[in-house]
């Protein structure tokens, strides 16, 4: 139809909506896209990623601080060589496959299970989906962000993700890999639950707003605006839980005694408080939110046309 063409319209044999599940959908096939999209979504936007961790970092090395996004990749750049901006990725490339794929299964099994894919609108579904698929997720990605972190600070000794992991296992344990995960857990599940709300609702408002509120369709800006819209939105109120994850996961890096022996959320947090105040806890905030805007819209874009090829193809069987 003339005008439509940059949208994939699903009419399968039955009647449903695009956003909930068919009743044939596998969950290999929903993992699948998961995959896709996490894989995606950290992939591009990495160095920003990095840029992010290196203005979180408390009492940084005089050569590693920064006056803003523009100064640190110029600084990096120069220093270290353009190739540092990518110090870590093969460790959330090797992690967010499978913790995505567990991460939008579990989103969409619970999503299914609370009645969100009903027709109407489903906050509870929603944040209740987000908090669910973020703590599963998690549980697989924390040593990998672990490694990703400790290769991203400034002079890091690692030379690749197996002698980092080595490293970091022979001289701090196990423990080292989730020292942060009950951190990460205070600030992710928020986080999702915001996202996945926020997410949901500017969905169904550009799609009401597009007069294809009715329709069961893959429109690729609108899970792109409203995926982008939501990642910025929860990055900026969950930031000051993201510096403490971040001074976690890094302590072993530091020569700072006190820093190395921060042992969870309430210690991390002192340290901040005493050393930076209230502003510490909001370092790296603009970053991380350039890096979740996008990101997530690219996460939700890849995730849906790839839901929406594999609901077209079992449909068609």
């Amino acid at each position: 139809m003339a005008g439509q063409e940059k949208h994939l319209v699903v009419d399968p044999p039955e009647d449903y909506d695009y956003e909930s599940l068919p009743p044939n959908f596998s969950l290999a096939a929903n993992m699948a896209a998961g995959a896709f999209a996490g894989i995606a979504e950290h992939s591009v936007m990495y160095p920003i990623d990095l840029l992010k961790t290196r203005m979180q970092v408390v009492n940084p090395t005089p050569t590693a601080i920064y006056s803003g996004i523009g100064n640190a990749i110029a600084t990096i750049s120069r220093v270290e060589g353009y190739a540092s901006l990518w110090r870590g990725l093969s460790s959330v490339v090797l992690g967010a496959g499978p913790a995505h794929a567990v991460y939008f299964a579990t989103y969409e099994v619970v999503k299914q299970a609370m009645g969100g894919n009903a027709s109407g609108h489903h906050p509870l579904a929603a944040a209740t989906s987000g908090a669910c698929a973020t703590i599963a997720s998690d549980a697989f990605m924390n040593p990998f962000d672990v490694i990703k972190q400790r290769m991203q600070v400034h002079n890091s000794p690692y030379r690749s993700l197996v002698h980092c992991a080595r490293t970091v296992f022979h001289n701090e344990g196990l423990r080292a890999f989730y020292v942060s995960y009950p951190t990460t857990l205070t600030m992710t599940v928020p986080f999702t639950a915001l996202q996945f709300t926020a997410y949901e609702s500017l969905t169904k408002l550009l799609q009401k707003n597009s007069g294809r509120s009715e329709v069961a369709v893959y429109d690729p800006l609108t899970h792109c605006t409203a995926g982008g819209l939501a990642g910025g939105f929860a990055a900026a109120a969950t930031t000051p839980l993201d510096v403490v994850k971040t001074l976690l996961q890094t302590k072993g890096a530091s020569s700072d005694a006190e820093i190395r022996h921060a042992r969870g959320l309430f210690d991390a947090a002192g340290i901040i408080w005493r050393r930076e105040g209230a502003k510490g806890f909001f370092r790296g905030m603009k970053a991380r939110v350039v890096t979740a805007a996008p990101s997530t819209a690219i996460c939700w874009s890849a995730y849906e046309v790839a839901k929406a090829y594999f609901i077209r193809v079992e449909a068609e069987s």
